[in-house]
Protein backbone atom coordinates (compact mmCIF):
# COMPACT_ATOMS: atom_id res chain seq x y z
CA UNK A 1 0.00 0.00 0.00
CA UNK A 2 1.40 3.68 -1.27
CA UNK A 3 0.49 6.65 -0.16
CA UNK A 4 -0.35 7.64 -4.13
CA UNK A 5 -3.03 4.62 -3.74
CA UNK A 6 -4.96 6.19 -0.79
CA UNK A 7 -4.99 9.60 -2.84
CA UNK A 8 -6.07 7.80 -5.50
CA UNK A 9 -8.94 5.77 -3.65
CA UNK A 10 -9.87 9.34 -2.20
CA UNK A 11 -10.17 10.82 -5.35
CA UNK A 12 -12.11 7.78 -6.94
CA UNK A 13 -14.84 7.90 -3.58
CA UNK A 14 -14.75 11.09 -4.40
CA UNK A 15 -16.27 11.60 -7.96
CA UNK A 16 -17.72 7.89 -7.88
CA UNK A 17 -15.85 7.98 -11.58
CA UNK A 18 -12.80 6.75 -12.62
CA UNK A 19 -12.49 8.83 -15.30
CA UNK A 20 -13.05 12.21 -13.87
CA UNK A 21 -10.67 10.93 -11.15
CA UNK A 22 -8.03 10.06 -13.64
CA UNK A 23 -8.33 13.61 -15.03
CA UNK A 24 -7.90 15.10 -11.44
CA UNK A 25 -5.44 13.30 -10.70
CA UNK A 26 -3.42 13.82 -14.21
CA UNK A 27 -2.63 10.08 -14.97
CA UNK A 28 -4.34 8.05 -17.18
CA UNK A 29 -7.38 5.68 -16.13
CA UNK A 30 -5.80 2.15 -17.13
CA UNK A 31 -3.14 3.23 -14.70
CA UNK A 32 -5.59 4.52 -12.18
CA UNK A 33 -7.51 0.74 -12.57
CA UNK A 34 -4.59 -0.95 -12.13
CA UNK A 35 -3.53 0.81 -8.46
CA UNK A 36 -6.69 -0.02 -7.61
CA UNK A 37 -6.60 -3.40 -8.71
CA UNK A 38 -3.85 -3.86 -6.76
CA UNK A 39 -4.91 -1.91 -3.61
CA UNK A 40 -7.81 -4.61 -3.93
CA UNK A 41 -5.88 -7.52 -3.90
CA UNK A 42 -3.40 -6.39 -1.13
CA UNK A 43 -6.07 -5.69 1.03
CA UNK A 44 -8.50 -8.55 0.27
CA UNK A 45 -11.50 -6.92 -0.11
CA UNK A 46 -13.34 -5.50 -2.69
CA UNK A 47 -13.18 -0.99 -2.21
CA UNK A 48 -15.95 -0.63 -5.26
CA UNK A 49 -18.99 -1.77 -7.38
CA UNK A 50 -20.32 -0.60 -10.68
CA UNK A 51 -23.35 2.00 -9.97
CA UNK A 52 -24.57 2.96 -13.71
CA UNK A 53 -21.41 4.49 -15.44
CA UNK A 54 -19.76 5.10 -12.08
CA UNK A 55 -18.85 3.31 -8.97
CA UNK A 56 -19.60 3.55 -5.39
CA UNK A 57 -18.37 2.27 -2.78
CA UNK A 58 -18.89 -0.99 -0.70
CA UNK A 59 -19.57 -1.39 2.91
CA UNK A 60 -15.79 -2.42 3.15
CA UNK A 61 -15.05 0.41 1.41
CA UNK A 62 -16.92 3.10 3.35
CA UNK A 63 -14.97 2.11 6.36
CA UNK A 64 -11.59 1.84 4.88
CA UNK A 65 -12.39 6.11 3.40
CA UNK A 66 -12.92 6.39 6.77
CA UNK A 67 -9.21 5.77 7.83
CA UNK A 68 -8.08 7.07 4.57
CA UNK A 69 -9.47 10.39 5.19
CA UNK A 70 -7.73 10.71 8.51
CA UNK A 71 -4.39 9.43 7.01
CA UNK A 72 -4.01 11.69 4.03
CA UNK A 73 -5.66 15.05 6.86
CA UNK A 74 -2.42 13.71 9.49
CA UNK A 75 -0.14 13.72 6.04
CA UNK A 76 -1.33 17.38 4.87
CA UNK A 77 -1.40 18.64 8.63
CA UNK A 78 2.38 17.15 8.53
CA UNK A 79 3.40 18.43 5.46
CA UNK A 80 2.22 21.94 6.24
CA UNK A 81 4.14 22.00 9.20
CA UNK A 82 7.61 20.91 7.84
CA UNK A 83 6.78 23.67 5.37
CA UNK A 84 6.29 26.12 8.26
CA UNK A 85 9.61 24.90 9.71
CA UNK A 86 11.83 25.14 6.44
CA UNK A 87 10.40 29.05 5.83
CA UNK A 88 10.17 31.26 8.94
CA UNK A 89 8.37 29.37 11.74
CA UNK A 90 9.16 26.75 14.26
CA UNK A 91 9.97 25.39 17.90
CA UNK A 92 13.66 26.47 18.82
CA UNK A 93 14.74 24.42 21.67
CA UNK A 94 17.32 25.79 24.15
CA UNK A 95 18.66 24.87 27.74
CA UNK A 96 20.85 27.13 29.76
CA UNK A 97 22.45 27.43 33.14
CA UNK A 98 21.22 29.28 35.75
CA UNK A 99 22.50 32.54 35.98
CA UNK A 100 21.03 32.95 32.53
CA UNK A 101 17.62 32.95 33.81
CA UNK A 102 16.62 36.31 35.14
CA UNK A 103 17.59 38.27 32.24
CA UNK A 104 19.98 37.41 29.48
CA UNK A 105 18.25 34.44 28.13
CA UNK A 106 14.44 36.10 28.43
CA UNK A 107 16.02 39.38 27.12
CA UNK A 108 17.54 38.11 24.03
CA UNK A 109 14.95 35.55 23.05
CA UNK A 110 12.39 38.53 23.30
CA UNK A 111 14.31 41.08 21.19
CA UNK A 112 14.56 37.66 18.52
CA UNK A 113 10.96 37.27 18.75
CA UNK A 114 10.01 41.01 17.95
CA UNK A 115 11.83 40.42 14.46
CA UNK A 116 9.62 40.39 11.84
CA UNK A 117 10.73 37.11 10.32
CA UNK A 118 10.59 35.15 13.82
CA UNK A 119 6.74 35.72 14.47
CA UNK A 120 6.20 32.45 13.77
CA UNK A 121 8.87 30.97 15.97
CA UNK A 122 8.15 29.25 19.69
CA UNK A 123 10.25 28.85 22.05
CA UNK A 124 11.24 25.85 24.48
CA UNK A 125 13.21 26.68 27.84
CA UNK A 126 15.34 24.53 29.88
CA UNK A 127 17.34 24.77 33.02
CA UNK A 128 19.84 23.00 34.75
CA UNK A 129 23.76 22.67 34.80
CA UNK A 130 25.93 22.71 31.54
CA UNK A 131 26.56 18.49 31.42
CA UNK A 132 22.75 17.89 31.89
CA UNK A 133 22.24 20.81 28.92
CA UNK A 134 25.20 19.02 26.95
CA UNK A 135 23.39 15.34 27.00
CA UNK A 136 20.07 16.76 26.03
CA UNK A 137 21.91 18.93 22.75
CA UNK A 138 23.81 15.80 21.74
CA UNK A 139 20.33 13.66 21.82
CA UNK A 140 18.84 16.09 19.53
CA UNK A 141 15.67 17.51 22.31
CA UNK A 142 17.85 20.76 22.77
CA UNK A 143 19.07 22.64 19.59
CA UNK A 144 21.20 25.07 21.46
CA UNK A 145 22.62 25.29 25.07
CA UNK A 146 24.12 27.79 27.20
CA UNK A 147 26.74 27.22 30.00
CA UNK A 148 30.39 26.56 30.40
CA UNK A 149 33.04 25.07 27.92
CA UNK A 150 33.42 21.19 27.52
CA UNK A 151 36.48 19.79 25.47
CA UNK A 152 34.24 18.36 22.70
CA UNK A 153 34.92 17.63 19.18
CA UNK A 154 31.21 16.55 18.41
CA UNK A 155 30.11 20.44 19.46
CA UNK A 156 30.58 24.09 18.19
CA UNK A 157 31.01 26.45 21.24
CA UNK A 158 31.20 30.23 20.54
CA UNK A 159 31.73 32.65 23.90
CA UNK A 160 28.72 35.14 24.64
CA UNK A 161 29.57 36.54 28.41
CA UNK A 162 32.38 36.76 30.07
CA UNK A 163 32.14 37.69 33.80
CA UNK A 164 35.23 38.40 36.29
CA UNK A 165 34.99 36.27 39.00
CA UNK A 166 35.27 37.36 42.64
CA UNK A 167 34.64 36.79 46.09
CA UNK A 168 31.63 37.49 48.16
CA UNK A 169 31.25 37.90 52.00
CA UNK A 170 28.56 38.75 54.70
CA UNK A 171 28.08 42.22 54.98
CA UNK A 172 29.62 42.06 58.47
CA UNK A 173 32.47 39.86 57.97
CA UNK A 174 35.92 40.96 58.82
CA UNK A 175 36.52 41.32 55.17
CA UNK A 176 34.39 44.01 54.93
CA UNK A 177 35.62 46.77 53.64
CA UNK A 178 38.46 45.51 51.72
CA UNK A 179 37.90 46.04 47.77
CA UNK A 180 40.40 43.28 47.19
CA UNK A 181 41.65 40.38 48.23
CA UNK A 182 44.04 37.40 47.84
CA UNK A 183 42.46 34.08 46.92
CA UNK A 184 44.17 32.80 49.18
CA UNK A 185 41.41 33.84 51.77
CA UNK A 186 39.03 30.98 50.68
CA UNK A 187 41.65 28.93 52.78
CA UNK A 188 40.72 30.68 56.05
CA UNK A 189 37.01 30.68 56.30
CA UNK A 190 33.87 28.41 55.22
CA UNK A 191 33.18 28.01 52.00
CA UNK A 192 29.85 27.68 50.03
CA UNK A 193 30.50 25.78 46.88
CA UNK A 194 28.62 24.96 43.85
CA UNK A 195 27.17 21.55 42.72
CA UNK A 196 30.20 19.10 41.97
CA UNK A 197 27.72 18.01 38.95
CA UNK A 198 27.80 21.44 37.75
CA UNK A 199 30.51 23.36 35.46
CA UNK A 200 31.65 25.45 38.26
CA UNK A 201 31.68 23.09 40.59
CA UNK A 202 34.27 21.60 38.48
CA UNK A 203 36.23 24.26 37.54
CA UNK A 204 36.23 25.68 41.25
CA UNK A 205 37.78 22.10 42.24
CA UNK A 206 40.19 22.11 39.70
CA UNK A 207 41.30 26.12 41.08
CA UNK A 208 42.05 24.62 44.07
CA UNK A 209 43.73 21.99 43.23
CA UNK A 210 45.94 24.10 41.04
CA UNK A 211 46.42 26.44 43.85
CA UNK A 212 47.02 23.89 46.08
CA UNK A 213 44.39 25.34 48.87
CA UNK A 214 42.11 23.17 50.91
CA UNK A 215 39.01 25.02 51.60
CA UNK A 216 36.26 24.03 53.95
CA UNK A 217 33.41 23.89 52.04
CA UNK A 218 30.37 23.44 53.84
CA UNK A 219 27.81 23.35 51.63
CA UNK A 220 27.03 22.64 48.14
CA UNK A 221 24.35 24.95 46.34
CA UNK A 222 22.79 24.80 42.95
CA UNK A 223 23.16 28.33 41.61
CA UNK A 224 24.39 32.23 42.40
CA UNK A 225 20.47 32.86 44.27
CA UNK A 226 20.92 29.81 46.54
CA UNK A 227 24.94 30.70 47.31
CA UNK A 228 24.01 34.85 48.33
CA UNK A 229 21.66 33.70 50.23
CA UNK A 230 23.77 31.40 52.61
CA UNK A 231 26.81 33.77 52.44
CA UNK A 232 24.20 37.16 53.59
CA UNK A 233 23.51 34.55 56.56
CA UNK A 234 27.09 34.20 57.56
CA UNK A 235 26.91 30.13 56.81
CA UNK A 236 30.97 31.11 54.61
CA UNK A 237 31.87 33.01 51.81
CA UNK A 238 32.08 31.69 48.01
CA UNK A 239 33.91 32.28 44.83
CA UNK A 240 31.28 33.07 41.95
CA UNK A 241 30.99 35.19 38.40
CA UNK A 242 29.87 39.01 39.19
CA UNK A 243 26.99 39.01 37.67
CA UNK A 244 23.79 41.05 37.94
CA UNK A 245 22.15 38.56 40.15
CA UNK A 246 25.01 39.14 43.22
CA UNK A 247 23.27 41.52 45.27
CA UNK A 248 25.62 43.98 47.06
CA UNK A 249 22.83 45.32 49.47
CA UNK A 250 23.15 41.51 50.86
CA UNK A 251 26.87 40.63 50.67
CA UNK A 252 30.01 42.50 49.93
CA UNK A 253 31.90 41.85 46.66
CA UNK A 254 35.61 41.67 46.44
CA UNK A 255 38.14 41.67 43.48
CA UNK A 256 40.99 39.23 43.59
CA UNK A 257 44.03 41.19 43.73
CA UNK A 258 46.62 38.19 43.08
CA UNK A 259 45.12 36.31 39.97
CA UNK A 260 42.41 37.60 36.83
CA UNK A 261 39.48 34.65 36.65
CA UNK A 262 37.20 34.92 34.51
CA UNK A 263 34.19 33.15 33.87
CA UNK A 264 32.82 32.41 30.11
CA UNK A 265 29.15 31.53 28.87
CA UNK A 266 29.26 30.04 25.63
CA UNK A 267 26.61 28.97 23.32
CA UNK A 268 27.41 25.19 21.86
CA UNK A 269 25.20 23.21 19.60
CA UNK A 270 25.91 19.90 17.59
CA UNK A 271 28.35 20.05 14.82
CA UNK A 272 27.64 18.90 11.48
CA UNK A 273 23.69 18.56 12.41
CA UNK A 274 21.08 20.09 10.35
CA UNK A 275 18.92 23.06 11.52
CA UNK A 276 15.51 24.44 10.76
CA UNK A 277 16.40 27.75 9.52
CA UNK A 278 14.70 29.54 12.59
CA UNK A 279 17.40 28.00 15.00
CA UNK A 280 20.66 28.84 12.52
CA UNK A 281 18.62 32.22 12.29
CA UNK A 282 19.30 32.02 16.39
CA UNK A 283 22.53 31.34 16.32
CA UNK A 284 23.38 34.44 14.01
CA UNK A 285 21.78 36.53 16.34
CA UNK A 286 23.10 35.74 19.68
CA UNK A 287 26.55 35.92 18.15
CA UNK A 288 25.57 39.17 16.65
CA UNK A 289 24.49 40.38 20.56
CA UNK A 290 28.00 38.99 21.71
CA UNK A 291 29.97 40.72 19.33
CA UNK A 292 28.03 43.91 20.53
CA UNK A 293 28.32 43.15 23.83
CA UNK A 294 32.08 43.78 23.17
Amino acid sequence: MTLNQLYYFQAIARYENYRKAAEDLYISQPSLSRSIAALESELGILLFEKSGRGVQLTKGGRLFLEYVNRIISECEIAKNKMKELSDDGGRIDIGYVFPLASRYIPHHVRNFLNRDENKRVTFNFYQNHTPAIAGKVLSGELDVGFGGYMDRDDFEFFPVLSDEIVLITPKEHELAGRESVSLQEVNHYPVIGYDQSSWLGNYTKQLYKRFSLQPNIVVDCPDEHSIVAMVSEDFGIALVPDIEEIDENRVNIHHLNDIDLINQTFMFWQRDRYQLPAVERFIEYMKQQACVAE
